[in-house]
């Protein structure tokens, strides 16, 4: 029985925001303020869809949204994360979701090299069309009010193991890593012998310390904070 080790990728994996990042190929590494406040909260997908029409007709090309993309910043121990997994795939599979999209994603991880390390990439598709244009759609649909339209990572988690079971594969335990708030909903599925990692001081961190307060009794699954990739390793070689 394996280990599963699911990762957000934003501001878990990559120290940063992607969607947010790919403005730094414009020429003022910035974007109009009438276009800044388009965003309708749980709409971010659309919003974005909006950005890379922008830079689309900036006649901003793949080749260089790549080039800015491939810089963005691992978080702190995170290399070192994906590499243990990638040489224990024998213990361990490891997934992303994601309310990034698959072309920044592949593309950061290649990289660095650290591909081989995830069976599996759960995000926004994206692709560039006849023009050049960079678009994104929304990964799928479903009736969470938690979640944002496009996502919701409960859904995603729960369907991934189900057919995992089908095939014959069961999970000793999972591991579930991330820092924002789209991050609790998977965390209500998660069982006893399961750990819940929010990222120190981020949103998930937070939410989870309030609802913990509120309740007066902790999660389902074992909560384990964690502020660079060597604290994950410490609690995947832990049982």
């Amino acid at each position: 029985m394996k280990t599963l080790v699911v990762l957000d990728f934003d501001h878990t994996v990559i120290d940063d925001n992607s969607d947010t990042w790919v403005i730094k190929c414009t020429p003022e590494q910035a974007l109009p303020y009438g276009l800044q406040n388009t965003y309708e909260m749980g709409k971010w997908t659309e919003y974005m869809g909006r950005v890379f029409s922008y830079i689309g007709d900036l006649g901003i090309k793949e080749d260089a949204i790549r080039s800015v993309m491939e810089t963005v910043p691992y978080t702190d121990g995170m290399i070192e994360l994906l590499r243990f997994i990638s040489e224990n795939k024998e213990a361990l599979d490891c997934i992303i979701i994601s309310d990034a999209n698959t072309l920044f994603i592949e593309w950061i991880l290649h990289a660095a090299d650290m591909h081989c390390a995830i069976d599996k990439i759960f995000t926004n598709p994206a692709s560039f069309d006849d023009r050049g244009y960079l678009t994104v759609g929304c990964f799928h649909s479903h009736s969470c009010t938690q979640c944002p339209v496009n996502l919701c990572k409960r859904k995603v988690l729960q369907s991934f193991i189900e057919r995992q079971l089908t095939d014959g594969v069961k999970y000793q335990r999972v591991i579930y890593v991330g820092d924002g708030r789209n991050d609790f909903c998977p965390t209500n599925c998660l069982k006893q012998c399961d750990v819940v990692m929010p990222r120190k001081g981020f949103a998930l961190d937070k939410i989870i310390s309030e609802v913990n307060l509120k309740n007066c009794e902790s999660l389902n699954p074992r909560v384990v904070p964690w502020t660079s990739g060597a604290d994950i390793i410490h609690v995947i070689n832990s049982q």
